[in-house]
């Protein structure tokens, strides 16, 4: 017996009012003509059960404010509400119908979510993963949402005539895998959880065998063919660590009595004729700069003695010219008294008169420091060149004393230091050898830390195996059983929808998709006809038809958009398709339900079902006016 999953009724609250649709027949058909919104009521269904990503069309974004759904889950029946608005769609409101309790409300994702409480009232925890089950997978797989669960309800229009629940994506296969599996009753949570498990300890083994052959790489190396051989190498390089240690402390008591009281002198006559040459040098610089300042102040001198001599000059050459007007206001001078020795313009003092201008005393003071500045310069390049002479004896004497120094040094000192340099490249080799081996030696004993690691890991992922494998035994004969009916199914309804393209279907075990004309599902490129579409539509009524008849938590609802979109000339197709479906229906009344967007029936196609007609002037969402035909942007199809 399947699990009894049904849609009773969606309600749109929209901008000018409530829509409402009730779903209470086992089959249900929503006809019209494309454009009239019968994929955006069936994506707003998904969108209300926060089941994956929808495609929703202008209208529902536009003007539908919340999407209520009622479901019936077993014998309990809820009302869930979900707001459009942007700020509030994250949160889900859900009233108990049996009870009339409003529950608390819940986010659409995260912890404690809608997905968290449809996946209870499947009887699945939230935390499933569905890990890959073939290969040498590392992952612990990903996690399985109700939204991997609406695939296997929910057929979509852009899907029907190219894949069956993304079957096509590679990425997709474990999960798809593992619902189907959970849904039959193939598996269980435990086989899921220790197959990641194994999964993660793959990828332990893996890091662990990675870093064991680095470590063996490393060792070969070294030239190291096993732990002895380290340690014996070890303590030969410690050895002779020692021994050359001992030569050092030798070679340094006999360079001490070496150095004699004569070389000692020389070293001191040395040091003081560096100190002597240091003095010297920076007495020469003080000389130059001082030099320097001299020579400074000299030009400044100079260049206030000139300016004093232009001015006599210039007083000298104006002394003969006689005003007699006076050049600001042009009135003669020739009758104005004026004493002697004074200037005729301005009546002051005259201070080019012959007498005075001879012997000026700013001159002659001038005059004077020049000369002694010269006198200074001279005796100050005296001084200068005598330091350079000492500065270059210093030098000299500092060059004899170095050389005597290094001869006598070489004779004496020279052969022992080579010595002692020798010892101490010996112990420093042997300080470089020990430190390799001490590595090397810690690296063994990583080996067979990391060697017993791996056993370990092994050992327990080779239990969870035989855990894994025993309860895959345990559920053999169930297993064998609901794939031999799936198949038997499959092969009858696609005999029975009489698909022109199809000569032979059977059943993948591995895969758990159809097999046509010799070939799996995805691998298959139907054309002509609507031929993908009959099949998908085979091998959906006839997944739900053999869970109604076994036990499984497959769900009772099926929801397909579209089918005649691609079987516009494939007429007995589409109407096998119909007489299957109402067949379903029939065979046992309230098993399952089938909610099928069409753009119109086969002709003469009557049975026990509920046909909701729409066309331009009555759309799905009722409320709001429609455009006309071709006014609005249709949802894309597959082929689109």
């Amino acid at each position: 017996m399947n699990l009894d999953f049904r849609l009773r009724a969606v309600s749109l609250q929209t901008t000018e009012g409530t829509v409402n649709y009730d779903f209470e027949s086992d089959l249900t058909v929503l006809e019209g003509p494309t454009g009239v919104g019968k994929t955006t009521l069936l994506e707003l269904i998904k969108y209300g059960l926060a089941a994956g990503e929808p495609r929703l069309a202008s209208v529902a974004t536009e003007a539908v404010h919340d999407v209520a759904l009622d479901i019936a889950i077993s014998d309990d029946e809820y009302r869930i509400t979900r707001s459009l608005d942007k700020t509030k769609s994250k949160i889900v409101r859900i009233l108990d119908k049996t009870t009339g309790e409003r529950l608390p409300d819940i986010p659409t994702d995260g912890e404690g979510s809608l997905n968290t409480f449809l996946l209870e009232k499947l009887g699945l925890p939230d935390d499933i993963k569905a890990p890959a089950q073939k290969g040498k997978s590392s992952k612990a797989g990903s996690r399985v949402t109700f939204a991997d669960i609406f695939k296997f309800i929910y057929i979509p229009q852009y899907a029907i005539n190219r894949d069956i629940a993304d079957s096509r994506e590679g990425y997709y296969d474990p999960k798809r895998k593992a619902v189907f599996e959970l849904l039959f009753k193939l598996t269980d949570t435990d086989i899921l959880s220790l197959q990641s498990r194994v999964n993660v300890l793959n990828g332990k083994i893996d890091s662990a065998d990675t870093h064991l052959t680095t470590i063996l790489e490393f060792l070969t190396s070294s030239n190291t063919r096993s732990r002895e051989e380290v340690e014996q190498k070890l303590e030969e390089s410690v050895s002779e660590q020692e021994f050359a240690r001992e030569e050092l402390n030798s070679l340094r008591e006999e360079l001490d009595p070496v150095i004699d009281r004569q070389t000692q002198a020389y070293r001191d006559l040395l040091t003081d004729a560096e100190r002597s040459l240091a003095e010297a040098r920076a007495i020469t610089q003080d000389l130059i700069r001082e030099r320097d300042e001299t020579h400074l102040e000299q030009r400044r001198v100079k260049a206030d003695h000139a300016r004093l001599e232009r001015m006599r000059d210039a007083g000298a050459r104006l002394a003969d010219i006689e005003f007699s007007v006076c050049p600001r206001c042009m009135q003669s001078l020739s009758n104005r008294p004026v004493e002697e020795d004074s200037c005729r313009l301005c009546l002051q003092p005259d201070p080019v008169s012959p007498g005075r201008a001879a012997d000026s005393y700013e001159l002659q003071q001038l005059q004077l420091q020049l000369d002694e500045m010269d006198a200074q310069n001279q005796a100050t390049d005296l001084q200068i060149e005598r330091a350079h002479r000492s500065v270059f004896d210093r030098e000299t004497l500092i060059r004899n004393l170095t050389e005597t120094l290094e001869t006598r040094t070489s004779q004496r000192v020279t052969p022992r230091l080579q010595a002692f340099s020798d010892a101490s490249d010996r112990m420093a080799t042997a300080r470089t050898r020990q430190e390799h081996f001490e590595a090397a030696l810690q690296q063994w004993d990583r080996v067979a830390d990391i060697a017993a690691q791996v056993r370990n890991l092994q050992s327990e992922q080779d239990i969870l195996k035989a855990s894994i494998a025993a309860r895959k035994a345990a559920l053999t004969a169930h297993r064998n059983s609901i794939l031999d009916r799936i198949e038997e199914e499959f092969r009858h309804t696609v005999t029975n929808l009489r698909i022109a393209t199809v000569e032979s279907a059977g059943f993948d075990r591995d895969n758990y998709l159809p097999i046509i004309n010799g070939k799996v599902f995805t691998k298959t490129l139907m054309s002509g006809g609507g031929s993908m579409t009959a099949t998908q539509i085979a091998y959906w009524v006839s997944l739900v038809t053999v869970a109604r008849e076994t036990d499984t938590r497959y769900p009772s609802l099926l929801i397909i958009d579209g089918p005649r979109l691609a079987l516009n000339t494939a007429t007995d197709t589409c109407t096998a398709i119909y007489e299957r479906l109402l067949q379903g229906v029939e065979e046992n009344p309230g098993s399952v339900q089938f909610l099928v967007s069409d753009n119109e029936l086969p002709d003469d196609n009557e049975g026990d079902f509920t046909r909701i007609k729409f066309n331009y002037q009555n759309p799905t969402v009722a409320t709001i006016r429609h455009p006309g035909e071709g006014q609005v942007d249709v949802i894309a199809s597959g082929d689109e």
